[in-house]
């Protein structure tokens, strides 16, 4: 779907923000990591010039960027032996100098989160302030941790292998390097796969500013296929950690299964926002616009509405005015060029096939019976002149959207609401519940007591009333249910657990095949 800009001002690249001067950045900053081509893999404490790097294109407006330089299996193995070794000596690094090694890596990724942030923007379409966060909230939520291993690894040791991770393109550094972060300073060696669909020179500038400081961190790209087996199933690792849909998820858990080994697997559920004996419509229309923060590319998005009938015409008088001041454009088009950025509630989606999937379900699901209740218009964003827009997609919400189609039962990653009718509470739960696990919900309803009723039987790891859900930071546990989740629970101090040896007779928070536990 291409579409052209009719906003009155002209808009201009922002000073600064090219491409090109963010790899030039880059190329300054970490030159070990960087060639004037291609990014580097990491393995064996060594940044090497291997793999195949695939041509990739910014979301943004189709510029041409740096894309993953693709290993073999064969090599792939080589790094995770690599990791073994690196494992075996990083284990016995007292834990005063591992704090003191992270906390100096933090220091210098608060001193580059400008760059990190406009990688961010370029590599997978982030919105100025969102790519901000992502960078803050991996720093700040990894400096809780330094201030409080002690109390969290007492009694504790690191595990038999490195830990390995295949995480997903949308959160590079509030997820991932947050997460190997944490890993590493609770006595681990550390292996990531980077995405396949963007992030890569974001990550790799994080981990040369880490193994800087001494950490050891294995950074490696390549097809799923290819480094399933050496990255999942090899007797080297330790624990595997994945974040992706339920399809990928599903494999990796079997071959987990299989070899008994320790898993934290975050899948995708389908997140839904209940509506139910409710008035105070002032409050969700100010939350609206909130909820298409970065396209709802993101694992606690709320793309299903469930809204009792008799509710459903106040609900719409306060949805559509909402949904219709979402801000949507180029994150770095601006009418002069000194001006601030844009404040954009998102950009681009990942890419060009993915706005087209989507606009494909839509159009498929409204000839089989949903109701087109809104459609952003497409001549409303700001855009460059001339600009690729093609993956670019506009808020879109239907009604009832047929059983047929993946709208109804699955997560549509990307701006697509999709609002469900229902008369009893029997109804609001089932179709709360539509896709067997999610992890987040949120009911509003006025009565508290309603509310304490049906919360306990929503499928979600986190139930708010009324405000929605987030994986949260710092001490806040994080899961989910059903097939959201398989494995160990993090967030806080599960996060340490996930990744440690405890006692022998150790029963770790999770979702596992045969128990079910929170705390």
């Amino acid at each position: 779907m291409t579409f052209r800009s009719t906003h009155r001002d002209a808009q201009v690249l922002k000073s600064g923000t090219a491409w090109s001067d963010t790899w030039q950045r880059c190329l300054a900053a970490a030159p070990e990591a960087f060639r004037d081509d291609r990014v580097l893999n990491l393995w064996n404490g060594i940044w090497q010039a291997d793999g195949r790097p695939l041509p990739a294109t910014s979301p943004v407006d189709g510029t041409p960027i740096t894309g993953p330089p693709r290993l073999d299996a064969d090599t792939a193995r080589r790094a995770v032996r690599a990791a073994l070794d690196q494992h075996r000596a990083w284990r016995h690094i007292p834990l005063p100098e591992r704090s003191a090694r992270v906390a100096a890596a933090l220091d210098s990724l608060a001193r580059h989160r400008e760059l990190l942030a406009l990688l961010l923007v370029w590599e997978i379409g982030k919105p100025w302030r969102l790519a901000q966060a992502d960078v803050d909230r991996a720093v700040d939520g990894v400096r809780w941790y330094v201030d409080g291993i002690d109390a969290m690894i007492d009694g504790r040791a690191p595990l038999d292998g490195p830990v390995s991770n295949i995480a997903s393109w949308n959160y590079p550094m509030s997820v991932l390097v947050h997460t190997m972060l944490a890993q590493a300073l609770a006595g681990n060696a550390v292996i990531a796969k980077t995405p396949t669909d963007g992030g890569v020179a974001c990550l790799t500038l994080a981990c040369a500013l880490a193994v800087r400081e001494g950490l050891p961190l294995t950074l490696v790209s390549g097809s799923g296929g290819e480094l399933s087996e050496p990255l999942v199933r090899a007797p080297e690792i330790g624990c595997v950690s994945f974040v992706g849909g339920r399809d990928t998820g599903a494999a990796v858990a079997t071959a987990v299964a299989d070899l008994g080994k320790r898993h934290i697997l975050e899948q995708e559920g389908l997140n839904t926002w209940g509506i139910w004996n409710h008035s105070d419509w002032d409050a969700l229309a100010a939350l609206v616009p909130k909820l298409f923060d970065y396209g709802k590319q993101r694992c606690t998005a709320y793309p299903r509405f469930v809204v009792q009938r008799d509710l459903f015409d106040e609900f719409l008088a306060a949805y559509l005015p909402a949904v219709r001041t979402v801000r949507v454009g180029h994150p770095l088009a601006v009418a002069h060029p000194e001006d601030p950025f844009p404040d954009l509630d998102f950009g681009p989606l990942i890419n060009a096939a993915k706005a087209k999937e989507l606009a494909d379900q839509v159009t498929e699901a409204v000839d089989r019976g949903a109701v087109p209740l809104y459609r952003g218009a497409e001549d409303a964003g700001r855009f460059l002149p001339g600009q690729d827009t093609d993956a670019y997609l506009h808020p879109i919400t239907l009604l009832n959207p047929p059983p047929s189609s993946p709208l109804h039962h699955a997560e549509p990653f990307g701006p697509v609401d999709t609002i469900v009718l229902v008369d009893t509470e029997a109804e609001l739960l089932a179709a709360m519940n539509a896709s067997n696990g999610a992890l987040v919900a949120t009911l509003s309803t006025d009565d508290p007591a309603t509310y304490e009723r049906l919360a306990p039987q929503i499928r979600a790891f986190k139930t708010g009333r009324g405000k929605p859900r987030s994986r949260g930071d710092r001490e806040e546990l994080f899961g989910g249910f059903g097939a959201s989740w398989r494995g160990a629970f993090v967030g806080g101090e599960l996060l340490v657990r996930a990744v440690t040896q405890g006692p022998t007779d150790e029963r770790p928070p999770g979702n596992f095949p045969s128990s079910h536990r929170v705390v």
